[in-house]
């Protein structure tokens, strides 16, 4: 079978569409891969960066979605099952095994292009807005980094919880993309875009601010939570892990949370069942993924290359040809 092989630890540039071995499926459930997402984590494991650090050569993606081609007795999933998997590793091919409790039944109304976009962020983001902050309707919510993938899980993820959305992007022309998803507001990230927010706030501040950038935006994103907010540090996309003082934490009456997803799976992995059957009610009652970039198999390199220089609004897809 193909698969995209990393083949040294340069990002991109070092990975290539190969012929390797089928997968072993002793006691899993082998899927063929008709659609996979590409995910930042995937960006920093071609570097090396990441916290799991496999030695090449190795197969990249953890999220796909696709048909089960065999499957254990036991698993609940039978041959010709549409399914969508989370796994570390070997998601960038045209079949992959992943053990049966990482594997869940795709949501009949979507397509293995959505399914698979359905993964990572939006599970990251259900987890994050539902549990660790505890968001509830009508509450204001602002989105950093809105155009990326976790940002526009984010937006659509907040609205479906009844929140008002206000995103807050820094590439230029992002802001119909935005609205299509459902952000009430479009704040440029720039000098004085919290106190644009304020000013749409009424100047009470926002309830809950989603961070996955870190870097420079932190303290302001900190300035713009209302008394009781929460900010959910998400990630450090922006690359810089910045610092807070306490005192402004106590003073003003926030919290910052923190909403590792996988960390969490790794003592609660009960918690991926879970978040998948709310995310199906969710899709039952409209959420859909918006997939904006598709890509070939062969053209993974592409995809993260255009990932890495902010070129992807919203999700990327590799898509078997």
């Amino acid at each position: 079978m193909k698969a995209v092989v990393v083949s040294e630890l340069t990002g991109p540039a070092g990975m290539a569409l190969q012929e390797v071995p089928e997968p072993d499926a002793t006691g899993k459930v082998l899927i063929d891969v008709r659609a996979t997402g590409v995910c930042f984590p995937d960006l920093l494991i071609s570097y090396g960066k990441y916290q799991l650090r496999p030695e090449p050569p190795f197969i990249p993606g953890a999220e796909v979605a696709g048909v089960v081609v065999s499957a254990p007795d036991d698993s609940g999933f039978v041959v010709g099952d549409r399914v969508l998997a989370m796994s570390d590793l070997g998601g960038y091919a045209e079949r992959v095994a992943i053990a049966a409790p990482r594997v869940m039944p795709i949501p009949a109304d979507l397509s293995f292009e959505e399914a698979a976009s359905l993964i990572i962020n939006y599970q990251t983001m259900e987890f994050a807005l539902s549990r660790r902050a505890g968001l509830v309707p009508g509450e204001t919510v602002v989105v950093l980094g809105a155009a990326g993938g976790v940002g526009t899980a984010a937006i659509q993820l907040a609205k479906a919880h009844g929140a008002k959305v206000i995103a807050v992007v820094r590439r230029e022309g992002a802001e119909e993309f935005l609205r299509e998803l459902g952000a009430d507001e479009v704040v440029a990230l720039d000098e004085g875009w919290a106190a644009r927010v304020g000013e749409l706030t009424g100047n009470r501040g926002a309830n809950v601010v989603v961070d996955p950038v870190g870097g420079d935006a932190f303290d302001d994103a900190v300035r713009v939570l209302a008394p009781e907010g929460r900010l959910l540090v998400i990630g450090f996309a922006g690359g810089g892990i910045p610092s807070v003082k306490v005192n402004r934490v106590l003073f003003r009456n926030i919290s910052i949370v923190g909403a590792a997803w996988g960390e969490f799976l790794r003592t609660d992995p009960s918690a991926l069942a879970r978040t998948h059957a709310d995310l199906t009610e969710l899709v039952a009652k409209g959420l859909r993924p918006l997939v904006k970039a598709k890509y070939p198999l062969a053209d993974a390199p592409r995809a993260l290359a255009d990932l890495e220089a902010g070129q992807v609004l919203g999700k990327a897809v590799l898509v078997r040809e």
